[in-house]
């Protein structure tokens, strides 16, 4: 098992990825042709459930793409799930303490780390891939799946930020900007100064652990802002939504000439 862009992140390359939310396949496969390191199926949001995922992500396999999943909620069916089908790192929604991201690690990783369940799945290709030694398999999908908690509430950024990201088993987090501006009042207000401040806090947070940050954006200007602010990877848009405005740019163009 070898996760392409965890590679990236180990070698402190900035990275880009994007939400899939289309459920197309040759999609999937079409974003692996544009320099994307990653994209997130989206099944908080998105209607997939486990069986579309895994079809998705052997499209994005077939082109380099590493393929993430946003799971619905904190639960050991939607960890566990996820990744027995085959996904490489989870983004986890809506974590408010310490009790969650225990959760997420008891249901998300292997002994010794946590108590994952243990069977022969598209992961470990159907129990062919687990060679002779149980362990060497844990720890080997311990390091290549990687956990990534949400920053989209108060209770993570104000009370437990510096824990969630200094936690074993959490590889990095990730900065939800709509639903963490909503919860401090201010909604969609991205350059307001206690957003921003409050990114930084996170920033510096991780950074001090060790850990990754990625954040969401709409704006290749904001991307390019976020990465100057030491944000390792920035996850740009929605397939569905960029594919809309490529198609309404060229219908402008057609009948402006």
């Amino acid at each position: 098992m070898i996760n392409l862009w965890k590679q990236k992140l180990d070698h402190h390359e900035k990275t880009v990825g994007t939400f899939f939310e289309s459920g197309s396949g040759v999609i999937m496969e079409c974003m692996g042709l544009t320099g994307l390191d990653y994209a997130i199926i989206d099944t908080e949001h998105g209607p997939f459930e486990a069986e579309s995922v895994g079809d998705f992500i052997c499209a994005a396999e077939k082109r380099n793409l590493t393929p993430l999943v946003r799971v619905k909620d904190i639960s050991r069916p939607a960890i566990m799930k996820m990744l027995d089908v085959g996904a490489k790192g989870l983004i986890i929604p809506q974590i408010h303490g310490m009790d969650e991201i225990h959760r997420v690690i008891e249901y998300g990783k292997y002994y010794p780390l946590g108590s994952r369940g243990v069977a022969g799945q598209r992961a470990n290709g159907f129990a062919y891939d687990m060679g002779g030694s149980l362990e060497t398999w844990f720890a080997v999908s311990n390091s290549e799946t990687l956990l990534i908690p949400q920053c989209e509430t108060m209770e993570c950024l104000a009370a437990n930020i510096s824990e969630v990201a200094g936690t074993d088993g959490i590889a990095g987090i990730f900065i939800g900007p709509y639903d963490l501006s909503t919860a401090m009042g201010i909604p969609g207000q991205f350059e307001n100064p206690k957003l921003m401040n409050a990114v930084e806090t996170i920033i510096e947070a991780a950074h001090r652990a060790g850990k990754f940050v990625m954040i969401y954006c709409d704006d290749v200007n904001k991307a390019k802002q976020y990465f100057s602010m030491g944000i390792d990877s920035v996850t740009v848009g929605l397939d569905v939504g960029i594919l809309i405005e490529a198609y309404k740019n060229k219908v402008v163009k057609i009948r402006e000439s």
